[in-house]
């Protein structure tokens, strides 16, 4: 585990879980955050992803997640972004990426 990082995978109801990850999502902690998005694909059909105690995240994690969302559509499984920072937003936004995820309302 990394001190960078905190991620907490909780199920929420049938087929369903809560990722809430929090700290520095970047090129040093991408890859947890990439398995532990994969093992709840694995293992749910619906995945809520709650950002809203995430610090910072650079290209590396925004990769993270995209190639997560792209695993999840692929078995089925609906991944959702939730409470999303203004910054990660923006990287979203300048790098076209928003038609990606599907993301809760504010």
């Amino acid at each position: 585990m990394n001190e960078l990082i905190d991620i907490k995978v909780q199920t929420t109801d049938q087929g369903s879980c809560l990722v809430s990850v929090a700290g520095e999502l970047d090129v040093v902690t991408a890859r947890e955050v990439r398995l532990a998005l994969h093992a709840a694909i694995d293992h749910h059909d619906r995945i809520v992803v709650d950002l809203g105690r995430l610090h910072f995240c650079d290209c590396a994690g925004l990769a993270a997640l995209l190639a997560a969302n792209r695993a999840a559509r692929a078995r089925g499984v609906e991944m959702r972004l939730r409470a999303i920072p203004h910054a990660l937003a923006r990287i979203i936004r300048l790098t076209g990426a928003g038609g990606a995820f599907s993301i809760d309302p504010p």
